[in-house]
């Protein structure tokens, strides 16, 4: 299980770093796009046809950010109540509030601009949270809390 939460955690960690790479990817394909002539509004999104390539980046930005991640997020909670990591439920708890405040201030940010500023330094808290739930494992398997042994006393000191 210790591997199944490892794996999960990193796992956010990656989908951040998708995300990032896939609104890069769209803002610079929207940019080439006005630069050249074309509009971009709510009927390229809503059209079957792209109106540039990069738009995919967009449409991979809200599905994974608002299905996959937050999916991910919830699994290693439930993953981390059978890890017996030492804090581990209290992280991945961490890790699935900062998606659930992420996801609302994407939606969010679309009536308040403003809040895309807060969006990018979430996902670099949800980033950082990520990663160190990730690495707890390997900690709590390289220190091992020593278990108590029980003593057995001699014969000089029972005597």
């Amino acid at each position: 299980m210790r591997r199944v939460y490892t794996v999960l955690a990193y796992a956010v960690a990656v989908g951040v770093v998708v995300q990032a790479m896939a609104i890069a990817y769209a803002v610079a394909g929207l940019d080439n796009f006005v630069n050249g002539g074309g509009v971009f509004d709510k009927s390229v999104m809503e059209s079957d046809q792209l109106a540039f390539p990069e738009v995919v980046g967009v449409m991979v930005h809200g599905l994974n950010g608002g299905i996959l991640i937050p999916a991910i997020a919830l699994s290693l909670l439930i993953v981390s109540f059978f890890a017996k990591v030492p804090g581990g439920v209290k992280w991945a708890g961490l890790v699935l509030l900062l998606v659930a405040i992420q996801v609302n201030l994407g939606y969010a940010g679309h009536d308040l601009p403003a809040l895309g500023a807060v969006h990018g330094m979430n996902a670099l808290l949800l980033l950082g949270s990520a990663v160190h739930t990730a690495r707890r494992v390997r900690r709590a398997v390289a220190s091992p809390v020593a278990e108590p042994v029980e003593r057995v006393a001699t014969r000089a000191e029972a005597g």
